[in-house]
């Protein structure tokens, strides 16, 4: 599924303290199958959404963010796709990074997972996360600092997305976000390909997320360093990363 970077590329992108590896990521299992699930409070990390480089072209995949984000003397503590793309890169539906819309909300119809209503968007606004069904978040008339559409929605209002067969046989890697009740942004990857009803109970009876969206399916991937995760597979269009300022000089 993944293929890992360079030694000299990995020993310099991040250097996260063991105590912070051990809090934010983790392996869990739920009926039978196992995913990375990864969570942060937003009030206490620095998340954010990222697409585009300081050469204004989008980053594609970690590798570049990595080298970006070291410029500016951080380095990656997570990151994973954020949402779905078009061929150049660019996101399907909402994107806004920096306070800034650079691609307005879809709330029309077509084919594909995205388009499987409701879909949703995840939001970061001041020290909160949300994730929202799309018109809700619409109607609710949010200003967020950072935010990405993505679909279906896997989970609504603690409701599982009604098209969701317990017995489908539509198995694929999958990863989506949620936030759970204490607040925090809960990330997670299917490490086995699942079906969406198990992926969103997942979300719902485990994580506690009474909100969740999916973000893709066979292009998910995972930077996690605590879990020895550096995917670097797939091209991605938007990225959601949570960064720390180094302690020392990364060279």
């Amino acid at each position: 599924m993944f293929r890992y970077w360079s030694i000299g590329l990995a020993m310099t992108a991040f250097a996260p303290s063991a105590d912070d590896a051990a809090a934010a990521c983790r392996k869990v299992m739920h009926l039978t199958q196992p995913y990375a699930v990864c969570s942060f409070d937003p009030a206490a990390s620095d998340i954010r959404i990222f697409h585009r480089g300081h050469d204004g072209r989008p980053y594609g995949g970690f590798e570049n963010l990595v080298r970006d984000r070291r410029q500016e003397g951080e380095y990656l503590e997570f990151a994973m796709n954020g949402g779905m793309y078009e061929a150049d890169l660019s996101s399907v539906g909402l994107l806004i990074t920096d306070g800034v819309e650079r691609k307005p909300i879809d709330r029309g119809k077509s084919w594909g997972n995205f388009y499987l209503k409701p879909n949703g968007v995840f939001f970061l606004q001041g020290d909160r996360a949300g994730v929202m069904e799309t018109e809700a978040y619409v109607a609710a008339g949010i200003k967020p600092d950072f935010a990405t559409q993505s679909g279906p929605m896997l989970v609504i209002e603690g409701t599982l997305h009604p098209a969701f067969l317990p017995q489908s046989d539509s198995l694929q890697i999958r990863n989506g976000v949620g936030v759970a009740r204490d607040g925090k942004a809960v990330f997670a990857i299917s490490l086995e390909p699942v079906r969406f009803h198990d992926f969103a109970t997942l979300f719902r009876d485990q994580l506690d997320c009474a909100n969740a969206l999916f973000l893709d399916g066979s292009i998910s991937s995972l930077f996690a360093p605590s879990m020895n995760r550096y995917d670097n597979t797939h091209p991605m269009g938007p990225i959601i990363a949570v960064t720390k300022k180094s302690a020392r000089p990364i060279e």
